[in-house]
């Protein structure tokens, strides 16, 4: 098992057989799934669905909309 330490501020480091094994890279980003007890983590590059808040608000979804909320 490998394991990591939670900081002060909420954050920990994964493991670098972890990020081989996922082959993640700087800037990727990451899927967590929660099932139960436990939290699957996989590399977020083709996972299907993801948690949008704002597919439910069509009108929401211009070219305009998308510069303004794009980087929240």
């Amino acid at each position: 098992m490998i394991t990591s330490k939670l900081t002060t501020k909420a954050q920990t480091t994964i493991p670098q057989p972890i990020r081989a094994a996922l082959h993640l890279r700087e800037g990727d980003e990451l899927a967590y799934q929660i099932d139960g007890a436990r939290v699957i983590l996989t590399k977020a590059n083709g996972v299907k669905e993801v948690d949008d808040p704002f597919r439910t608000f069509s009108e929401w979804d211009s070219a305009a909309d998308k510069k303004a909320y794009g980087r929240l």
